[in-house]
């Protein structure tokens, strides 16, 4: 019997992570059957630097995530992040081929192509493409385009596109690593298939993932991303911050802006350096003030490109923060205070009521993708059902064009 197995591999700066899902017939949400992670070495801001490293790593998250599934891992869906991703619009036209007028699945694609084709790209790659709205002679066309008749097509889009580079070297070091891309999904994209709703989506979202060094912004109306951005700044920027302003290593740095009561050591240090109570405190107050000047230079980059977008204060579902700097304690009230939305952190109900370690938003990005990847392939040989039916459904659109 084949087994239809999904596998999602995200490689972090910081952690890479590996989940592998099972789809099980009738089942609408997969059965996690492994995960892995380890250290990320030869990353920075989200693109490789140092690729030989880079693929011990994943290599490293690939045989954890082995062990724990019992499966052998040979392919997989891949996120992208970092300072590269970017969201970018374009609009193209088409006129319809047939002689009587009906719109067919294969203008709608050369409309498709003009929309890239009048993209300036850059040396970058795109990674996905979705259709924004429709006009048909001039007329905004709502729900499916396919079987209507008229003689102009229009389409507006958006991109999300990554740095054509960036994508070669990390595609090279999952091969390195034995493992083939089958596809790339945009991370913020992956994240949005488990931390949104529907009904978030539709209403006006932004999803916000602070990472270790990148922070992305993607932002949802009518059920699609409206815009998809990366900022150069991360969680790791705080923990820095923390160490220099309290002159603490890194480690208890990292500890403190994860809310660890830890914090008390410094305070009782303090107490046996001779300091009074007035003077233990300023700690935790310095503390909170370096946090939260950091998070303000976040909030202040999402709240400048919101305006940009003109999403200002205009979105109803507010903002949903997932990632590892999710966590920080305060954040939903800061930001808030700041981006004058509703706020809160990501939750997921994917995982019904288990009580997993994939709960944690750092997470989300890994399992997003094995639900993004779910009605396209399929780990098993059952994909070649799918490559099938593809070539079929290709070959019957190209006869129905040619049709009088």
């Amino acid at each position: 019997m084949i087994r239809n197995i999904s596998v999602g591999i995200d490689v972090g700066s910081q952690t890479t992570r590996v989940v592998v899902g099972e789809f099980l017939k009738g089942e609408k949400n997969p059965k996690i059957i492994g995960v892995g992670e380890s250290e990320t070495f030869g990353l920075r801001h989200g693109y490789v630097v140092d690729p030989i490293i880079a693929a011990v790593s994943v290599r490293n998250a690939v045989g954890v995530a082995e062990k724990s599934s019992g499966i052998k891992i040979k392919r997989a869906f891949i996120s992208v992040g970092g300072v590269s991703l970017r969201g970018e619009y374009s609009s193209g036209s088409v006129i319809i081929s047939r002689a009587d007028g009906e719109v067919t699945n294969l203008d709608i694609n050369k409309a498709l192509q003009d929309c890239e084709d009048n993209l300036n790209l850059n040396n970058k790659k795109v990674i996905q493409v979705f259709p924004i709205s429709f006009r048909l002679d001039n007329k905004e066309v709502l729900g499916r385009l396919e079987g209507m008749c008229g003689t102009k097509l229009e389409i507006k889009t958006l991109f999300a596109t990554y740095s054509m580079q960036h994508l070669e070297d990390l595609i090279a070091v999952l091969a390195e690593a034995g493992v083939e891309t089958i596809d790339i999904i945009a991370s913020p994209l992956a994240i949005s298939q488990v931390a949104l709703s529907e009904k978030q989506k539709i209403a006006g979202v932004g999803l916000v993932n602070i990472g270790s060094e990148t922070v992305s912004l993607s932002v949802f109306e009518n059920g699609l991303p409206l815009s998809i951005h990366a900022f150069s700044i991360g969680s790791s920027d705080i923990t820095n911050d923390i160490a220099l302003g309290l002159k603490i290593p890194l480690e208890k740095a990292e500890s403190l802006k994860r809310g660890d009561p830890s914090l008390h050591s410094i305070e009782a240090s303090a107490g046996r350096a001779g300091r009074t109570s007035t003077e233990e405190n300023f700690s935790k107050k310095k503390l909170d003030e370096i946090i939260e000047a950091r998070l303000s230079d976040i909030f202040e980059l999402i709240e400048n490109h919101l305006k940009k977008i003109k999403r200002s204060g205009l979105l109803p579902a507010g903002i949903v923060f997932v990632g590892g700097g999710a966590n920080i304690l305060g954040i939903e009230e800061l930001s808030k205070s700041i981006l004058k939305l509703p706020a809160s952190l990501g939750a997921t109900e994917v995982l019904g009521n288990s009580k997993t370690k994939l709960r944690d938003s750092s997470w989300f990005a890994a399992l997003g993708l094995i639900i993004s990847g779910r009605n396209n392939h399929s780990y098993s040989e059952g994909s070649f059902v799918n490559l099938f039916k593809d070539l079929k459904n290709t070959i019957k659109s190209s006869v129905r064009q040619l049709m009088p």
